[in-house]
């Protein structure tokens, strides 16, 4: 059974984290990644503070651009959390998160602008993540991994 099947459909989990050892590559899926407290995912090329410290893209931004014809997967986008169930790019700036049993991210940035040359946009002339993607900052450190709970605990008025 995949962890896509095998946890209640009506609750928000991480569908897969992934990371790459340099920028400008395609990440990798992993089994479990640390976040480090204002840093990034342990081991990351895009962790180095600031305020986009971890990227968030829900599977179903994904499966947006497979319709569009994109052979696409969690960690194309160089997303580090691939979300199921939760619609992060309609999560206003200031929203606080727990995913798993420790961490506590807080979204910093929706969207951001697309490089030149990317290989998504030139394949189907389209990408999700400047519009859909979004960044968080670590707030409280701790493992994550494919399955973990999402909660909200806090959205900003």
């Amino acid at each position: 059974m995949t962890q896509e099947t095998s946890k209640s459909s009506n609750q928000a989990r991480i569908l897969a984290v992934s990371v790459s050892d340099r920028k400008g590559v395609v990440k990798h899926n992993v089994d479990q990644a640390r976040l480090l407290v204002e840093h990034g995912l342990e081991g990351d090329a895009h962790a180095e503070g600031g305020i986009r410290q971890v990227s968030l893209l829900a599977r179903e931004s994904i499966d947006k651009m497979r319709a569009a014809g994109a052979q696409v997967h969690p960690g194309d986008f160089a997303e580090n959390l691939t979300t199921l169930g939760l619609d992060v790019c309609a999560l206003p700036v200031g929203t606080r998160l727990k995913v798993g049993e420790e961490v506590e991210l807080e979204i910093t940035q929706i969207g951001k602008t697309c490089h030149k040359g990317c290989a998504i946009r030139e394949l189907v002339g389209d990408c999700v993540m400047p519009r859909e993607g979004v960044f968080a900052r670590v707030l409280q450190e701790g493992i994550v991994k494919p399955g973990d709970a999402i909660e909200i605990l806090h959205v900003p008025d």
